[in-house]
């Protein structure tokens, strides 16, 4: 029973009649559009006013454009509804969530790397400022998901590491951070990315620890904030079979639900086992982890039946307002049902003062003092994981010419963070007065390749650095090395002889594909701040400081030697 005196709401009961008249007054359409979650407009292409009044969403999601735009896009919105808007970004890594001039203040799995949870608040408070700015009032972050297996493609460094004592820390400052400038914070992804090697994107992924395992890692984390009072929580595509079996002992397997369609990891687990009294919002609807669950037009209404509140994202959205609409009329989904869900959203707005809020009049981001805060996470956080055969540090007696390979730092793939990487380091060691060559992935030299041998390569270059940008996004199948698939051409086959030295700019763990190298480094996020602070440490002008949040030789004793 939603009880809206408690916790995360704590309204009083003059506030909670306003909402029940509030509901009653609404039509059907207004109770439909108040599910819906859907994607941010663009105003050279819509227009906004008239969409809103037409399909009077619960929220929006944007995805970043800049400030100017953003904030007159927000602005038109919220002044077209009648109910206050949610609107959302991925504030995971900073403002850059929401707008291009915005912050990359750093990955979350970089400010663990820092060690000081400090770092973490400031995520949080720059990102929080730079969204409210233009209008943003919601963030889906903190990301409390724990990177168990090195192979998950999406979790890696969006995540603070494999240690959840360290998760509850990072993600309890950055939500101070959030909330101090207003920002509503939803943690994801319930009931927990990590365990398996795939991307939810892709498809229904498994959590598959047992019920006692889930209880001690993941539960802990979600008891932990729910316990604080969390408002939200973003509902996954991802299994947990040995809750939903705990909770209906005989279940057949094609009987299994992800979270984002199952009454029991949701009504059972989350709600009645771990107290959860606030907003459920699934995650983006479109991915085919969802839609490869039910048919959408079924699909639709069991989320709702499942006890989650918010649909994110739409496909064609006319028709799925209609996939709804006719499960209430035939009595699939029940209007009390749908109420409820809309009773939590309403509530959710005003018990953190949407109702009343007003937009900022002025539009100052401070990025200069936000870049500041950034590159003092990159002094902390950059690791040196080894330095076998001590190469370090780089100085051009020792190495004048210096072969750079670039590997990743490509726009292809889902929705990244960054951009690339090659022409600051390029730039930055020359300056230094190295002698940089770039290795040319497009023009292969076919002499080399098949022909040529140790001193060969010696006349060449001194030192072999390798810079992997290979980014974390949505609907990869793998973030590992892909090396080129003629003869690994651009593989390190000298590095017992030439010294060679690794950069990892983004995935932690490419040990495990180039265990042998001598000298390998860890940055987490692949910012200028980070890209400055590790050409710094390789020179010998700065120490080394972070530690490392995950196991960078993934278990692998031959990546240690």
């Amino acid at each position: 029973m939603l009880d809206l005196t408690k916790k995360p709401y704590q309204l009083t009961k003059e506030q909670i009649k306003l909402l029940q008249v509030k509901i009653k007054s609404m039509t059907l359409n207004e109770k439909i559009g108040q599910l819906f979650f859907v994607i941010g407009q663009d105003d050279e292409q819509v227009d906004i006013a008239e969409f809103i009044k037409t399909y009077r969403p619960g929220g929006m999601m944007y995805r970043p454009a800049s400030a100017e735009k953003m904030k007159r896009q927000l602005t038109t919105a919220q002044e077209a509804s009648d109910i206050p808007l949610f609107f959302s970004a991925n504030l995971e890594s900073g403002g850059n969530g929401i707008i291009t001039e915005g912050t990359w203040f750093g990955m979350p799995m970089q400010i663990a790397a820092t060690n000081d949870s400090e770092h973490a608040y400031e995520l949080g408070n720059v990102a929080g400022y730079e969204a409210a700015q233009v209008g943003c009032n919601m963030s889906f972050s903190p990301i409390v998901d724990i990177d168990m297996n090195f192979r998950n493609p999406i979790t890696n460094t969006r995540t603070f590491g494999s240690d959840q004592e360290c998760v509850i820390e990072m993600a309890t400052a950055q939500i101070k951070g959030l909330e101090k400038n207003g920002i509503l914070p939803v943690i994801k992804h319930f009931p927990g990315d990590g365990v398996d090697e795939r991307d939810q994107h892709l498809l229904s992924t498994v959590n598959s620890l047992t019920a006692d395992e889930w209880m001690n890692s993941y539960g802990k984390i979600y008891q932990t904030f729910i316990d604080q009072g969390i408002t939200s929580i973003m509902i996954g595509h991802i299994l947990q079979p040995a809750w939903e079996r705990k909770l209906s002992p005989g279940l057949k397997d094609s009987e299994l639900r992800p979270a984002s369609a199952s009454k029991r990891l949701i009504e059972g687990l989350l709600r009645d086992e771990l107290g959860f009294n606030g907003l459920a919002i699934t995650d983006a609807t479109p991915m085919i982890g969802y839609n490869s669950i039910l048919p959408r037009e079924e699909l639709l209404p069991a989320t709702i039946n499942a006890g989650i509140d918010m649909i994110l994202f739409n496909k064609n959205i006319d028709e799925d307002y209609t996939f709804i609409k006719k499960a209430i009329e035939n009595g699939t989904l029940k209007l009390e049902r749908v109420e409820e869900a809309v009773l939590r959203i309403l509530a959710t707005k005003m018990s953190n003062g949407l109702f009343e809020r007003k937009l900022a009049e002025t539009l100052e981001l401070h990025t200069m003092e936000h870049a500041e805060k950034a590159a003092a996470v990159a002094k902390k956080s950059v690791t040196l994981v080894k330095d076998r055969d001590q190469l370090l540090p780089l100085t051009v007696d020792r190495y004048p010419r210096i072969r750079m390979v670039v590997l990743g730092d490509s726009d292809d793939g889902g929705f990244k963070e960054g951009g690339k990487v090659s022409d600051i380091f390029l730039q930055q060691l020359q300056d230094l007065g190295f002698e940089v060559t770039l290795y040319d992935r497009q023009h292969l030299d076919f002499h080399e390749i098949f022909e040529e041998g140790v001193a060969e390569m010696k006349e060449k270059f001194d030192l072999a650095l390798y810079i992997a940008n290979i980014e974390t996004a949505s609907n990869q199948t793998t973030t590992r090395l892909d090396w080129i698939h003629l003869m690994a051409a651009d593989a390190p086959w000298f590095m017992k002889a030439i010294p060679t030295i690794f950069v990892s700019t983004a995935n932690p763990y490419h040990l495990f594909d180039i265990p042998a190298v001598s000298t390998y480094i860890n940055t987490y996020t692949g910012n200028k701040a980070s890209i400055d602070a590790v050409i710094r440490k390789m020179i010998g002008s700065e120490a080394f400081e972070g530690m490392s949040p995950v196991d960078p030789f993934c278990g692998d004793f031959t990546a240690k030697l």
